[in-house]
């Protein structure tokens, strides 16, 4: 029995819904139907709803239309859409609509079952798709000396189509770098697909890179192009690359060489004109090294590395991705949301160690938008492990202080006997010491203790 999700089925036959919403339903789904998109559109404003499947082509409001209206109200819920054309331009069309999949009259039960699969178990952030333009925002902007070094670098690479490849904790925003060398890039009026591969299991990510013909495996019962192919002439961004297993990663390799490959099931060798962009939190050179990574691939992705530092290391950064992420969960929230960070709280924060990076960041804003009462946010909006880390970051300061002062005292004592027991011969009292009688002259005045 899968999770509980809720379903949508939406189409303007009846028996379609019916049969549907029984096979679903029988898989541990909980299934609700609307006749068209309109329809559909009420049942969204009362039920919450996590993945969509709809026809195109229906009375009164199209499929297409259908879900682009979804879309503006809720941008995560996954949509699947079904079509009578199994080509590539009809599969991308719906993809470029905001898509995550489709499938093709007329269908089996087990391709329906297969796609729904896929988007409960990546949760709807497997893949992600953007076709358009995007403006350049705050992310990609930055007073930290290194990810200015970073941005530059990444603004030189995007003209050249080098597959680069994007390593740093998670949460550092390999992804939104992803985004704009594909923005600054030729490609940019081509697409852009995002893959998870660490959310895919392996038996799917084959199939979704490189697609699949009729009767590769039980479900398949029409041709489906794959990620590579929609990417044709633009930018594919291959996340969690260390994740791929060993069997994939041959096939990786070859795309990479020849710009070629077969679908699944398939003999037809297709040319794809794709840039890779890949990323990872793991470290592909100890991979290599553990053999668990092959060591031609890990050369391949390599071409042009980007190491992103953790938000710890660009303290730079802090304030104004708060004041950023404050002005969004504002404007989404309204006009009454709190916009404003205390000195507390900001200190608090500034002083954090940031293990979740900018994603955490993120998310406590939001956290602490929502839970003030008030125009500004003070530190007991924090969550607590954030306000005791800050206790203890204080009582390290003041134990460090209290052990330098020590230190000093101590130092300040043998250098008083050297001298004495030397006659007050600084000369003599320095080589005893064993240090130079220049570093001994620097102490005396650091004590105030110069004649």
């Amino acid at each position: 029995m899968v999770e509980l999700i809720n379903i949508l089925v939406v189409d303007d036959e009846l028996n379609v819904r019916q049969l549907l919403s029984k096979v679903l339903t029988k898989e541990g789904y909980r299934v609700y139907t609307a006749c068209d998109g309109i329809e559909g559109l009420e049942l969204l404003q009362t039920i919450s709803i996590d993945i969509i499947i709809s026809d195109i082509k229906m009375p009164r409001m199209s499929g297409i239309e259908f879900l682009h209206k979804v879309k503006e109200i809720e941008p995560d819920i996954g949509f699947i859409l079904i079509t009578a054309f199994a080509t590539t331009e009809t599969a991308i069309e719906a993809l470029k609509s905001g898509a995550q999949d489709y499938v093709t009259k007329p269908f089996d039960f087990a391709e329906i079952l297969t796609a729904v699969k896929k988007l409960s178990i990546t949760n709807q952030h497997g893949y992600n798709y953007n076709f358009k333009q995007e403006n350049e925002n705050f992310e990609t902007s930055s007073n930290s000396p290194t990810m200015i070094d970073i941005l530059q670098l990444a603004k030189q690479v995007a003209g050249s189509g080098s597959t680069v490849l994007l390593t740093g904790e998670t949460g550092t925003g390999k992804e939104v770098i992803a985004s704009a060398i594909h923005r600054w890039s030729p490609r940019r009026d081509k697409s852009l697909i995002k893959v998870n591969c660490g959310a895919i299991p392996d038996n799917l990510l084959e199939s979704e890179l490189f697609g699949y013909e009729k009767g590769a495996f039980t479900g398949a019962v029409s041709s489906k192009p794959g990620r590579f192919e929609f990417a044709d002439g633009g930018t594919i961004f291959l996340d969690e690359i260390g994740d791929i297993s060993p069997s994939l990663q041959v096939k990786l390799l070859r795309v990479l060489q020849q710009k070629s490959f077969e679908r699944l099931g398939g003999l037809k060798t297709i040319v794809a004109d794709v840039r890779v962009i890949a990323a990872t939190n793991k470290n592909l050179f100890e991979e290599v090294k553990q053999k668990r990574f092959r060591e031609d691939l890990y050369y391949r992705l390599n071409v042009v590395p980007i190491h992103l530092p953790p938000l710890r290391e660009r303290p730079e950064d802090i304030e104004n991705l708060i004041n950023y992420f404050l002005e969004n969960s504002a404007n989404i929230s309204g006009i009454n949301a709190p916009k404003i960070m205390s000195a507390d709280a900001l200190d608090c924060l500034k002083n954090y160690y940031w293990p979740g990076n900018i994603r955490e960041l993120e998310n406590i804003i939001e956290r602490c938008v929502v839970i003030s009462s008030g125009s500004i946010i003070h530190v007991n909006c924090l969550p607590i492990e954030i306000r005791e880390s800050n206790m203890d970051f204080a009582v390290n300061q003041e134990n460090e202080t209290m052990l330098n002062a020590a230190i000093d005292n101590r130092e300040k004592e043998v250098i008083l006997k050297a001298i004495q027991e030397n006659n007050g011969n600084k000369t003599k009292a320095a080589l005893a010491l064993g240090i130079s009688r220049r570093s001994l002259h620097r102490k005396l005045q650091k004590y105030d203790m110069v004649d």
